[in-house]
């Protein structure tokens, strides 16, 4: 196994566990916001609906990439597995710092599976936004 490869499989045997073991649990309506969140922005993904995609980034997304044509190129050319996944696993949320931490298993559609790991934000009126992902690699290959 590469350096870079074991770096990353250690990072996973840290992480994944810590979000079961989550001192602050998340209750059961924020989840079901949250996952509907997540999954609206992928079904407006799927439809190459921008705007809708666009409208459940945060605001600091909203102002960083300032229009839905920048972020769907943004999420074309660095997220295929949460823009096109051929499969989607909602693991365990974790609260932490007034956030939900949302880890999704997505196998891409070149049959890599990652974690994307989201970061939701409260907004002021209830709603949860997405605030950013970071997608880790599991290494694994779906057939």
């Amino acid at each position: 196994m590469t350096r870079p490869r074991i770096q990353l499989a250690a990072l996973l045997i840290l992480l994944i566990p810590s979000f079961a073991l989550a001192q602050d649990p998340v209750g059961a309506a924020a989840r079901a916001a949250v996952l509907a969140t997540i999954q609206a922005q992928m079904e407006a993904f799927r439809r190459d609906d921008g705007a809708a995609a666009f409208s459940h980034a945060s605001p600091g997304i909203r102002d960083r990439f300032q229009n839905p044509e920048i972020f769907m190129d943004m999420v074309r050319g660095g997220y295929s597995a949460v823009y096109r996944p051929r499969e989607v696993e909602f693991l365990e949320s974790r609260a932490e710092s007034g956030e939900i931490l949302q880890p999704v298993r997505v196998v891409g559609p070149d049959g890599k599976s990652a974690i994307a790991l989201y970061r939701m934000q409260r907004q002021a009126d209830g709603t949860w936004k997405i605030a950013g992902v970071v997608l880790l690699p599991t290494g694994e290959l779906s057939s």
